[in-house]
């Protein structure tokens, strides 16, 4: 079996392709680019670049892969879009080449949900089950964990991290790290409005774990002090995996984390 491939794609022949990756009207694959089985490129895909594509992914019309990037400092070093499994990448996305300043390598997870004109720049680094509604935009070095949703038109800044199952609004455009489990409002100056409630309980957290959150959250992002004295409080009340995670990624937040904003609703 070979790969199914319409006669008016161009594909080079030193790509690798699986025997049943599916290549729709006039794609155009380049010679370094490896796609793994099971994956279906729609129409007017172009992947180039040293890319790297695992199974069962989908491309939607004129997504365009493994481009180079949009940072001047970029000089043509020989960087990698690395994509995992089971990604849905819907019309006119553009995932970018690394840098040499950013580790060479842009990498996306597996099962995300990257919807019509989203942008993921040069060094970023996707986790799994994360969703970017239309628009969404990451700038480049940006970390976006497991489970993360990011609303349509966002646009986070270069360097931010996002932490798990997070959610950030439409239209918010985050400049610090967004803590885990949390929600993020308020367009371009945005904040913290709570724990991601609805997110976390579709996730299977139950109420002990939810408690636990809650009383972190107060400590840290809504409490006066400095910081070092609320993440020791903090610490003192995490007794589960998630607490301690979410107190550790404040404490190393090298941006600084997002605050909670003020008159945006009760507490969480």
């Amino acid at each position: 079996m070979s790969p199914r491939i319409h006669p008016t794609a161009i594909v080079d022949a030193r790509a690798e392709l699986a025997e049943d990756v599916k290549v729709g009207p006039y794609c155009i694959i380049g010679p370094e680019v490896r796609i793994g089985p099971g994956t279906e490129l729609m129409s007017h895909v172009v992947i180039a670049g040293r890319t790297t594509i695992g199974a069962r992914n989908r491309f939607f019309p004129f997504a365009s892969i493994g481009q180079q990037p949009q940072d001047l400092k970029y000089h043509g070093e020989p960087s990698e879009v690395v994509i995992g499994d089971d990604n849905t990448i819907r019309e006119n996305v553009t995932i970018n080449l690394g840098t040499e300043g950013g580790g060479m390598v842009t990498r996306i997870g597996h099962r995300n949900l990257l919807m019509a004109y989203t942008h993921v720049a040069h060094d970023c680094c996707l986790g799994s089950e994360i969703v970017m509604a239309n628009c969404a935009t990451l700038a480049g070095h940006i970390t976006v964990e497991d489970g993360v949703i990011l609303g349509g038109l966002s646009a986070v800044h270069q360097f931010v991290r996002i932490g798990k199952f997070a959610m950030v609004g439409g239209m918010c455009g985050p400049t610090k790290d967004v803590p885990p489990f949390c929600l993020v409002s308020g367009g371009y100056q945005p904040g913290l409005s709570g724990l991601n409630l609805i997110g976390l309980r579709r996730r299977g957290f139950g109420n002990e774990i939810i408690s636990e959150l809650k009383r972190i959250y107060r400590v840290l992002f809504q409490e006066r002090g400095s910081l070092a004295s609320r993440l020791d409080h903090a610490a003192s009340l995490a007794q589960s995996v998630h607490g301690r995670y979410l107190v550790n990624f404040v404490r190393e937040a090298e941006r600084g984390v997002l605050m909670h904003r003020r008159g945006s609703g009760p507490k969480p």
